[in-house]
């Protein structure tokens, strides 16, 4: 099982996708900013756009998946083109996250 860590995002933000998450059967850890990266080698990282490139830099082998309130066509395209491995914008519903879960890490194989 991967480690899920959700980092720099607003406290409703990250309690509704912890939810989702924690409904899907996954362990989470929240952290305030990019500074908390030790852990495991299996680890997803969700986060706001700002924490990507600090966590692009620090953990280069992590797949991070940028987090947004405001979906945007262009903020998705801008987060891919930064390295990150998916976007995910609110509402978070089940099986969007379950997808982006498997699509990020294909071993965890989360039934949505």
């Amino acid at each position: 099982m991967a480690q899920i860590l959700l980092v720099g995002l607003d406290r409703s933000t990250s309690d509704d996708l912890k939810s989702v998450l924690i409904q899907l059967g996954q362990t989470v850890q929240t952290a305030s900013h990019s500074g908390s990266l030790d852990f495991g080698d299996t680890c997803l990282v969700f986060t706001e756009c700002a924490e990507l490139g600090a966590i692009r830099t620090a953990r280069p082998d992590l797949p991070v998946v940028v987090v947004s309130r405001l979906p945007e066509v262009s903020a998705w395209l801008d987060a891919l083109e930064h390295g990150a491995a998916d976007y995910c914008g609110a509402p978070f519903e089940r099986k969007q996250v379950g997808w982006v879960l498997n699509s990020s890490l294909p071993a965890l194989r989360v039934a949505a």
